[in-house]
């Protein structure tokens, strides 16, 4: 078990690997990446049963990210967990490159499915959930969606689908940022109340205050094993841009790299963030 300050130590490392490999394809999605990284770096460097010399290993837990445009987020924490060479995060998007816009599993040591169009991934979750329950496995599946992503009525089939199905081995992680590329959750097609919504659907819902506090996560990644007979919803308040000051809940961050100044500001942020954790 690592200890909090490693795992946050861990989660800088990330964020800065986010905002290099996007300045290096001059394109990509900071925003829901940044949000994103410390719940992605805790499952990668503590929940998840995995093997980085063995990806593909039977009975190894499973990880959809179905908000698959945060991958340069999944990439770095799997790129430090071993999959493959950190140096490899410089060619995100880049002609020929492993590591595409959104999360390809046929190219990418790591990735469980391939995904990119709202609101699949967690269908193809629900199906690996059901796989280990019919095959007898015990592996368990964790799916992450953005809250935006929620606005799809796909997501919603999938969640009646894994009720019914009483899928308690499988996890839905909801990064609840409350922003999406045109604006606030609000004002383009509100999903609120989310937790009401779950619980209609039969899942059992766990609160996270700040989804960005690797505290708060690993009780509530440790209460997310106790539920027999139902799926689990992991709701976690977040912070688009989370790390980077001028990045942060601000919606025009969703889908633009930064440019070099921009870059130059993140960069130093994050350094002194990371210099002032050693020092604690």
């Amino acid at each position: 078990m690592m200890t909090i300050s490693d795992l946050q130590k861990t989660a800088v490392e990330v964020r800065k690997s986010i905002i290099e490999s996007l300045h290096s394809a001059r394109s990509g999605h900071p925003g829901g990446s940044l949000s994103a990284a410390d719940v992605l770096t805790y499952l990668y460097f503590e929940e998840l049963n995995i093997d980085p010399k063995e990806p593909d290993k039977p009975d190894r837990d499973r990880f959809v990210l179905s908000k698959g445009h945060a991958a340069p987020a999944l990439y770095a924490v799997l790129a430090y967990r071993g999959f493959f060479p950190v140096e490899e995060l410089a060619t995100l998007r880049h002609l020929g490159t492993r590591l595409q816009g959104h999360p390809s599993m046929k190219h990418t040591p790591g990735v469980d499915m391939s995904t990119g169009s709202l609101g699949q991934g967690i269908s193809a979750a629900c199906g690996m959930a059901l796989a280990a329950k019919i095959s007898g496995d015990a592996y368990r599946v964790y799916a992450l969606l953005g809250d935006g992503e929620l606005e799809e009525g796909q997501v919603w089939e999938a969640f009646m689908f894994a009720s019914a199905k009483n899928l308690d081995n499988l996890t839905v992680i909801v990064d609840n940022n409350n922003l999406q590329i045109d604006g606030a959750l609000e004002e383009v097609n509100s999903p609120y109340p989310i937790d009401q919504k779950f619980e209609a659907f039969g899942f059992c819902v766990i609160h996270v205050e700040d989804g960005n506090d690797m505290n708060q996560l690993r009780e509530a990644f440790r209460k997310a094993k106790e539920p027999t007979g139902k799926p689990v919803a992991i709701l976690l308040k977040t912070v688009k841009g989370n790390g980077v000051s001028f990045m942060e809940n601000k919606a025009d961050w969703h889908g633009k790299a930064p440019k070099d100044a921009e870059y130059e500001a993140a960069m130093r942020e994050l350094t002194e963030a990371g210099e002032r954790l050693c020092q604690m």
